[in-house]
């Protein structure tokens, strides 16, 4: 021991250390599962988010066992959110807060017997959950458990800790049963004592790494624990090599060069493989005014090198800019078959989220160079998540898919947010790191494959982008920020949102009048550009890339007209266009008209959001369409891109199936009918002249509810839906109106006018190539609607081929109730869409008498020329022509009905289900007839007089006159339970009842007949 080191030993607990302070501590200090343990949190440190917090604070606390599959892997935890008295913390003052586990750690926890205790697992929160303390980084905080016995451990400094040369470190060893404690120094002894804690400081003027040991002894018994520290070296100075740019450089084969822009910091440490995750020196980076920088030499061509970048001794964080990053929480989680041979997390080595480099890699084979990117006015959009659109979750399963949308006709595939995000299980408007493709669904080169093989089918792509928030794994955040907020130096984003609304509010809100935000959105943007070929963008809430204060007393959503706002966004797309002239730029908008008209001005695209509309209308309800014309908002032309569904709205046929409306026995709730609904939404969607979105299996009839499993939760895949030949049609008639809108260039028409703000809808499109004409009628019943046909003469069914003559322009047309037709002057090529069979003209022809037969007639057709198979016929039975208490009459499934008894002043009908004997659509809709008149007695007087006799009205309010009574003698009024009413004497042969005193209801009449017979009638009292 030199003069230095024994001087040093006076000056124990008086130098306090350079290091990291411990976030929480535990009395006793080697807490066994049989004992009570106080645990003592300090809020400072960490994370920082309970940091100066003055209400209650909660452990959401739980157990890692030997039966936990890792330390994500919690036992024995509550709820989260659990308020109960056993997790309140006791306030200590000065951010300390304490919480006692008694009698036992086993006990607290409830731990089954024979299961082994190894670790206490913690996040402490606020009462109202908003604010939460963990470990640095954001990682849960874990206490390990003694077995008992001898133990030693390094208190201060914890290992990889880095100091400033020529300053003093204390360094703090705790043991338990020990009856000597030494330390010692690169081997070197420094210290002992019989105590079973021991304090020393610690200075070295020279910098280099340094390897401190605790040796605990009890008689023959010896323990160890070994932390390393470094003492660093200045930051060197120097210019940084022309041409290199943040991140990782590729410079050749086994050379790579780092830069990182960090102002305001002091120091840079790069670990990773290549230095065994050792604070090195030799890999401190050299400083060039805000930028740090590296070259690192000596590498194997090929291999995949983990690495990380430590600021100031304290901030671990990955390369914000790579394009591969390692997850030590959820790659676990990544299937091996989605993502072959990933590189394992060094989880001995180091924590938080490390990025890869690798040089010599295969540059990706594109053969795209032909590809075209369809019209602006012509994009049919298709939004996709992965996740939720094929089982395995991974990007080269949508690629098989491709066949699919093909067919269907879709021109575009907009992939919801895939650059890195928090977690595995996610929307993606989460993002972590900007220039790494999310590995949850696949290898760089799978997304590479699946871009490729779109285009040579003809198909764009466009990415989601969220760039108006993270959350707290961005590197870009984590360099700067106190725990809970960014700091006020950060370069990137703002220290709070300027929404009051909490509702437009997620994560850390991102400074968009920043210069270095603006170099980072351009570099982002010309990323997927240039390496993944990406054909556009869809940006997420581009209302927040703004710092004007939205507050709620204007619009909370922040819609009103934003100056900053729209030149912030008129720069980014202009930046893009540079980059790409033809790169589609499409905002999730949803701003005020005068804003949305000046962002479509300069060549932007902006989501219109008709969900609403097209619900209310398909679901039966009347709703007007009329918003989702560009002419309407007076745009200077289609910019508009309308969708009926996306990913954040309530699918149409779970409202159809769950609200939608119904009206005698046409029920929007049936299966069949909602989606023949959906049909006539499609109809008036697709025909509106300008860019369209569909949402993922919309074409299908997609019906799980948005909430399902929670807004944002997995949804049931369900591809057999293909496998239901009405789904199936639904398929085709979405296909058959992509395939127009794409190809018949009257649907880019300026001359357009929608008619929609009634159930009976209609759109006008006339263009020199062809006049087009949409009706439909939304609304429940049979409606006569005026097309205003633009010419005489031929006019055509898109859908059936069928020609219809028209003699008079302004003739009316009837259509069912969810009946649409699409006219065109030019003759189309028929689309391939499979029909059930019809049946129409239903009728009832016989005598309305009991004892008679009635035969039904009706007409079959079947656009597919199927022919008729066994169809579905039905006789019913109700008290009035308006069919009060109908019932199904047993048996009565024929063609003809012989009337019986029970049918006597009642009223029938007949309905058919047609049914083709060939064919994918077997069975059609059940079509009805209209009521009989009543049904008659049978024979005798009362023959005639049923026929001669008159009551009227019927239903009646309150005088019922009665007619032709000159053969009875007397009536009796009865209730349906055979209660009698009056009874008149019948002098003359007409009479006035008077029923006013009488409730709702029907009521019989009996006449007593001179010849001893009796006739009866219902009357219905209203």
């Amino acid at each position: 021991m030199n003069k230095l080191y024994t001087y040093l030993l006076s000056f124990l607990l008086l130098i306090p250390s350079v290091g990291t302070g411990q976030i929480i501590s535990t009395s006793p200090n080697f807490p066994t599962e049989d004992k009570a343990v106080t645990i003592t949190f300090d809020a400072s440190l960490g994370t920082a988010g309970l940091k100066d917090y003055t209400g209650d604070v909660y452990a959401h606390t739980g157990v890692i066992t030997d039966q936990s599959s890792s330390n994500a892997d919690w036992k024995y935890a509550p709820s989260w959110g659990d308020n109960s008295e056993k997790y309140k913390l006791t306030s200590l003052g000065n951010n300390k807060w304490e919480l006692s586990i008694t009698p036992s750690i086993r006990e607290y926890y409830g731990v089954a017997s024979g299961e082994k205790i190894v670790k206490m697992a913690f996040v402490f929160r606020s009462a109202d959950n908003s604010k939460e303390g963990k470990d640095e980084g954001g990682t849960d905080i874990f206490v390990d458990i003694s077995e008992g016995g001898l133990n030693v451990e390094f208190t201060k400094p914890t290992n990889n800790s880095v100091f400033e040369k020529n300053k003093s470190v204390l360094i703090t060893i705790n043991s338990e049963a020990s009856e000597n404690l030494e330390l010692f120094i690169d081997n070197t002894s420094m210290h002992s004592t019989t105590e079973t804690e021991l304090n020393y400081s610690y200075t070295n003027y020279a910098a280099g790494s340094h390897q401190l040991i605790a040796v605990a002894t009890a008689g023959s018994e010896v323990a160890r624990d070994t932390v390393n520290i470094v003492l660093r070296e200045d930051t060197p100075i120097a210019t940084k090599p022309a041409g290199i740019n943040d991140g990782i450089n590729y410079i050749d084969n086994n050379t790579v060069t780092l830069s990182l822009y960090a102002p305001n910091k002091e120091y840079v440490f790069v670990i990773g493989d290549f230095n065994d995750w050792n604070y090195d020196n030799n890999y401190l980076m050299n400083k060039d005014g805000d930028h740090f920088w590296i070259t690192i030499n000596n590498l194997t061509a090929g291999k995949e090198y983990i690495f990380q970048y430590v600021i100031d001794g304290t901030t671990k964080i990955a390369d914000p800019y790579a394009d591969k990053v390692l997850d030590p929480w959820n790659d676990q989680y990544i299937s091996s078959t989605t993502y072959p041979n990933l590189i394992a997390y060094p989880a001995s080595k180091t924590s938080e989220i490390a990025s890869v480099f690798q040089t010599a890699q295969t540059t990706f084979a594109w053969s795209d160079s032909q590809f075209t990117a369809p019209k602006k006015e012509d994009l049919v959009v298709y939004e996709l998540h992965v996740r939720d659109f094929v089982a395995t979750g991974a990007i080269k399963t949508v690629r098989d898919t491709l066949d699919y949308l093909e067919r269907l006709g879709v021109n575009v595939i907009e992939l919801m947010p895939f650059n890195e995000f928090e977690g595995n299980d996610s929307w993606g408007y989460n993002p972590s790191f900007y220039f790494a493709p999310d590995k949850a669904y696949g290898t760089k080169n799978d997304y590479k494959a699946f871009i490729d093989e779109c285009h040579s089918r003809g198909i764009a792509v466009y990415m989601d982008m969220v760039l108006n928030h993270t959350y707290g794994q961005s590197p870009f955040l984590r360099m700067y920020f106190d725990g809970s907020k960014p700091t006020a130096d950060n370069p990137w984003y703002n220290v709070t949102s300027n929404f009051e609304n909490p509702d437009a509010q997620w994560g850390y809100d991102i400074d968009h009048t920043s210069t270095e935000t603006k170099k980072l959105v351009d570099r982002i943007n010309a990323y997927w550009i240039n390496e993944y070929h990406i054909d556009g963008f869809r940006f997420d809430f581009t209302k927040g890339f703004s710092n004007t204060p939205h507050s709620n007393s204007t619009d909370p959503w922040g819609g009103q007209y934003d100056q900053e706002r729209v030149d912030i966004l008129k720069r980014m797309s202009t930046a893009i266009w540079n980059v790409k002239s033809d790169a589609v730029v499409i905002f999730e908008h949803l701003s005020d008209n005068p804003e949305e008209k000046e962002l479509a001005a300069h060549g932007i695209l902006l989501w219109g959001n008709a969900n609403h509309e097209y619900s209310e209308a398909s679901m039966g309800y009347t709703s007007d369409f009329s918003y989702t014309s560009w002419k309407e908002r007076e745009w200077i032309g289609p910019q508009l891109v309308n969708y009926m569904e996306s990913h954040d709205e309530e699918r149409m046929m779970y409202r159809n199936l769950t609200y939608g409306a119904s009206l005698n026995t046409y029920d929007v709730t049936n299966l069949t009918t909602a989606l023949s609904r959906v049909e006539a939404a499609a109809t008036f969607f697709f025909t509106v002249p300008g860019p369209k979105m569909v949402w993922q299996f919309g074409e299908l009839g997609y019906d799980v509810s948005i909430d399902e499993n929670g807004r944002v939760g997995k949804k049931p895949i369900h591809w057999e839906y293909q496998d239901d030949p009405n789904r199936k049609r639904l398929y085709e008639v979405f296909s058959a109106l992509i395939k127009l809108k794409k190809e018949e260039v009257a649907f880019e028409s300026e001359d357009f006018t929608l008619k929609t703000s009634t159930v009976l809808k209609s759109i006008e499109i006339n263009h020199t190539d062809m006049d087009v004409r949409v009706i439909g009628n939304f609304d429940l019943k049979l409606r006569s609607i005026d097309p205003n046909f633009s010419k005489t003469g031929t006019w055509y069914d898109y859908f059936t081929g069928q020609e219809i003559t028209v003699t008079d322009a302004n003739a009316f047309i009837d259509l069912k109730a969810g009946e649409y037709h699409i006219y065109t002057t030019k003759q189309l090529s028929k689309p391939d869409v499979k029909t059930a069979p019809a049946a129409s003209n239903i009728s009832i022809s016989g005598t309305f008498r009991e004892d008679e037969t009635l035969t039904a007639n009706y007409t079959y057709t079947d656009v597919n020329n199927d022919l008729e198979g066994t169809s579905i016929f039905q006789w019913y039975r109700s008290d009035d022509s308006n069919g009060t208490n109908e019932v199904s009459i047993t048996g009565a499934t024929d063609l003809t009905y012989t009337l019986t008894s029970n049918d006597r002043a009642n009223y029938v009908r007949f309905s058919v289900t047609p049914v083709a004997l060939t064919g994918e659509l077997l069975t059609g809709n059940i079509v009805y007839s209209s009521y009989s008149e009543e049904i008659a007695y049978s024979t005798g007087i009362n023959d005639v007089l049923n026929k001669e006799l008159r009551l009227y009205p019927n239903p009646v309010r309150d005088i019922l006159h009665l007619e032709n009574l000159k053969q009875v003698n007397r009536l009796q009024l009865f209730n349906l339970s055979g209660k009698a009413i009056t009874a008149v004497n019948m002098p003359n042969e007409s009479a006035d009842l008077n029923l006013n005193h009488l409730a709702k209801g029907t009521y019989i009449l009996i006449f007593e007949m001179e010849d001893g017979s009796q006739l009866s009638k219902k009357v219905i009292k209203q």
